[in-house]
């Protein structure tokens, strides 16, 4: 079993965590409805994407 020679500094570690955060999904507006929509997806709200119906909703 592969054992450590040297103690890992608190530096090395938290450099190595550096990627590891959670960040916040990015949000974008929806051009027909201007509710958010996360960015490349459809629209759950008014269901187009990219100016085109593709889905039907209730409203539609």
């Amino acid at each position: 079993m592969a054992v450590p020679k040297k103690k890992t500094s608190k530096s090395r570690k938290n450099m190595r965590r550096a990627h590891d955060s959670v960040k916040l999904p990015k949000v974008t507006t929806c051009p027909q409805c201007h509710e958010p929509v996360l960015p490349h997806h459809v629209c759950r709200e008014c269901g187009t994407y990219k100016g085109r119906t593709v889905l039907k909703t209730e409203e539609s």
